[in-house]
């Protein structure tokens, strides 16, 4: 009997282990519709530059596949049921979500198909939420110890799915009834979408980045990172397959470290789902934050990049041009909205999410958290960035504050403006000093 492949964060043909059971539902090659389901509640909740490069993704997996993609639109609960009625479907096969939406969709989903049964296999992840714990069997709060567990767990070669005996069905001879096509944003990435691009990308990166990317990834001013955030948000590339390709040296062991935080932050997410909006640590619940009048001006000036805090305003201006910024500017600048403006971790995490292409719900509030200092592995309460001393260390030339700040294309020392703050650039809206003793204050009395 034919199979269903609903693809959701899996947007590609290689290494897609939910596409090999799909195509081996009776032990040979399986009649497979491929289907994707734009659900109106997450296209509501994603920003232009997600919803661009995921519209550009599906236009490059119908490519691959001949054209015979299945786009329809609709809640899945309803939709899924449709299409695997519409051809017969014994099975509908997904890669696992883990996120606390995608289950509810998919418990939904279950219910719904009643006979027909949903088969997860696989995941996003190189090692699945739930899968390293400790040996008691409760989950990891802190990082170091998740990453030597996950380490020697390990996880499986990359899927050979190429080969696969899937023919696929050609959605025209399911009917036109509820098919709809792939939308436009409108708007312009600055790094192109889909798994032939995610390819192209980490094969550029192997050769050029990865050597060096242990000592200079936290360098904004150099073209240091792999950019494969987005590809990975979307599954154009599996995190295995990348795994594969990385060796001993110090660049791949940094880089696997950081394919580890993925994981550990996808696994505290599903562990505790409520972290998603709140505090991870409850304690921090009662943590003084600025929400009136002067609070919302001071968030305006953060997300348009007009704080006078150059390195500040840099990574902001960057995330609103190119909907990408820099993680080390991330910290920065995170740092600052919670600890300098004293403003609640939520509204950056939400503006974040409404910005980035790489938008992921586990690192984004977790990356947010951390910085606030009520998540897991948090910052010292008392670890507050400066932005002064952080952008002279990490962009010691200046050239990403020149970059992105216009206003300061000419100054010798760009983070250094006391006598030398050109026209039209503000003045610092804060005194770091004092909002730092503010910081610490309203931390102690938690």
């Amino acid at each position: 009997m034919p199979a269903v492949l609903w693809f959701r964060r899996d947007l590609r043909l290689c290494d897609h282990p939910a596409l090999l059971a799909a195509a081996d539902v009776d032990g040979a090659g399986t009649d497979v519709l491929a289907c994707y389901v734009l659900d109106p509640r997450l296209e509501a909740s994603a920003g232009p530059r997600r919803l661009q490069y995921l519209y550009d993704a599906l236009r490059d997996l119908d490519s691959a596949l001949g054209g015979r993609l299945l786009v329809t639109r609709g809640e899945p609960k309803r939709r899924i049921p449709a299409v695997a009625k519409a051809v017969g479907a014994s099975s509908v096969h997904v890669s696992g979500d883990f996120t606390p939406f995608g289950r509810r969709r998919d418990d939904q989903v279950r219910d719904a198909l009643g006979d027909v049964e949903l088969v997860a296999t696989g995941s996003p992840y190189l090692v699945s939420p739930g899968r390293v714990t400790k040996g008691d069997g409760t989950p990891y709060k802190v990082f170091t110890p998740f990453f030597d567990a996950w380490r020697r767990h390990g996880w499986r070669p990359p899927a050979d799915s190429k080969k696969s005996s899937a023919r696929w069905i050609d959605p025209a001879d399911v009917g036109r009834g509820g098919l709809a096509e792939i939308p436009d944003a409108g708007v312009e990435l600055d790094l192109p979408a889909g798994e032939q691009a995610a390819r192209h990308q980490w094969e550029q990166f192997l050769g050029d980045g990865l050597a060096g990317y242990a000592d200079d990834r936290n360098r904004p001013d150099l073209a240091a990172t792999s950019r494969m955030s987005a590809h990975l948000k979307f599954g154009a590339i599996h995190p295995r397959t990348m795994a594969a390709d990385l060796g001993r040296g110090k660049g791949a062991q940094a880089y696997l470290r950081e394919l580890a935080f993925r994981d550990f932050y996808a696994s505290v997410l599903h562990e505790w789902p409520h972290s998603v909006w709140w505090n991870w640590n409850k304690n921090f619940d009662g943590i003084e934050v600025d929400e009136g009048h002067d609070a919302k001006k001071a968030f305006e000036a953060w997300k348009a990049g007009k704080t006078g805090f150059p390195i500040v305003d840099a990574g902001m201006r960057q995330l609103a041009a190119t909907g990408f910024m820099h993680n080390r500017v991330r910290m920065i600048v995170a740092s600052f909205l919670v600890k300098d403006l004293h403003l609640p971790w939520q509204w950056g995490a939400r503006w974040f999410l409404e910005q980035l292409v790489d938008g992921d719900m586990a690192n984004n509030q977790h990356g947010w958290q951390w910085a606030a200092g009520c998540g897991t592995d948090a910052a010292p309460y008392f670890r507050v960035f400066n932005p002064t001393t952080q952008g002279a260390k990490f962009d010691p030339s200046g050239e990403y504050v020149r970059r992105w700040v216009p206003e300061l294309a000419d100054v010798s020392d760009v983070h250094k403006l006391d006598g030398d703050r050109p026209d039209g650039y503000p003045e610092p809206i804060v005194d770091h000093k004092r909002e730092r003793a503010e910081a610490l204050r309203r931390y102690s009395a938690i």
